[in-house]
């Protein structure tokens, strides 16, 4: 994907407007201090344990703001639906986008609607983008930030990572991912694991409050291996992760090891992970323990000057590099 956007988007489009442009390939652009994103969704099925593509969604593109230090204020929706499609099933994906947005504290205020022949599209496919501003607390983050070392930017972005912080998990990785699949697939192992999907700006905002936080991102599609990839590419340092401290759920790690995928490389839709400058971790930690979404949140490594890459200590105590996926192990989860 990588590959895709660098020789089709960023070689026809011009990709330097912007405070953070399209050429950094972060989550949300902002652009004269507004933050803006867009996602579509092709999820299959429409509607999986723990959420549907509805919940999705919205839960997608506002994490998408948040990641940047923004507050959401407003959402649009496009559909493009196939004919014949359930009436039942899109008042029920409908109210569930409407209950998500509510619970984020935000609302959709525009959108489109095409519909298309049967055999064009997967029944619905969705398309969210969203606005947002500036958090109030994130000059407080900055500042904290800047006590601590310099610190060039007035966002926290993908580029902002430096030796020394301290990389938190706000929970257990691969629930998503492991969720669509078994649902699927009918694997059998569906009834104790469930999406994850989940609205993250309220989390965020108590951990804004603490500050010190210098990069945040939602481990989506190509899940953890490919978020710690981006910020040792992005941000030129080495990344070092410890086995034993990463959140996972058992019934994920029994799937994963059972399927023979790895679940740094599943995504995400309800996790987020936090650069911070190493004075603030704890209290960032506390922050996010301090809320239900927050309450498996972990230390599982820091950025450092002596690691090229992603580097993993294994639970035996050997090391293993953490490469960027090549592929999607479980397509169609967003």
């Amino acid at each position: 994907m990588q590959e895709f956007i660098r020789e089709f988007v960023l070689k026809e489009l011009d990709h330097e407007f912007g405070e953070i442009p399209l050429a950094a390939l972060d989550d949300a652009a902002i652009i004269d201090g507004i933050v803006f994103t867009t996602d579509s969704y092709t999820v299959k099925p429409l509607f999986f344990p723990g959420g549907d593509i509805g919940q999705l969604a919205i839960a997608g593109t506002v994490n998408d703001l948040c990641v940047m230090g923004a507050v959401p204020v407003a959402l649009s929706c496009a559909m493009i639906i196939q004919e014949g499609f359930s009436a039942e099933d899109l008042h029920r994906i409908m109210r569930s986008m409407n209950s998500t947005a509510k619970k984020a504290g935000v609302r959709v205020v525009t959108g489109d609607t095409k519909v298309v022949e049967k055999g064009a599209a997967d029944g619905l496919f969705i398309n969210t983008s969203g606005i947002g501003k500036r958090s109030k607390h994130l000059d407080h983050n900055i500042k904290m930030v800047r006590k601590s070392r310099q610190f060039k930017w007035n966002w926290p972005n993908d580029s902002g990572v430096s030796a020394g912080d301290v990389l938190i998990s706000s929970g257990s990785i691969g629930n998503h991912g492991v969720a669509l699949l078994s649902f699927r697939e009918g694997y059998g192992f569906d009834t104790t694991v469930k999406s994850d999907a989940a609205p993250l700006n309220h989390l965020i905002e108590e951990a804004l409050k603490v500050g010190g936080i210098t990069a945040m991102k939602d481990p989506t599609r190509g899940g953890v291996a490919n978020l710690l990839n981006e910020w040792a590419d992005k941000s030129a340092v080495g990344i070092r992760i410890r086995e034993e401290d990463l959140p996972i759920d058992e019934a994920v790690v029994s799937a994963c090891e059972m399927l023979g995928i790895d679940p740094l490389e599943i995504g995400n839709e309800g996790k987020v992970v936090l650069a911070v400058v190493p004075d603030m971790a704890e209290r960032v930690l506390r922050a996010l323990k301090s809320r239900s979404e927050g309450k498996k949140a972990r230390i599982i490594g820091e950025a450092v000057k002596d690691v090229r890459g992603v580097m993993m200590e294994t639970h035996t105590g050997g090391k293993r590099v953490v490469e960027p996926p090549v592929g999607d192990p479980v397509p169609r989860i967003c």
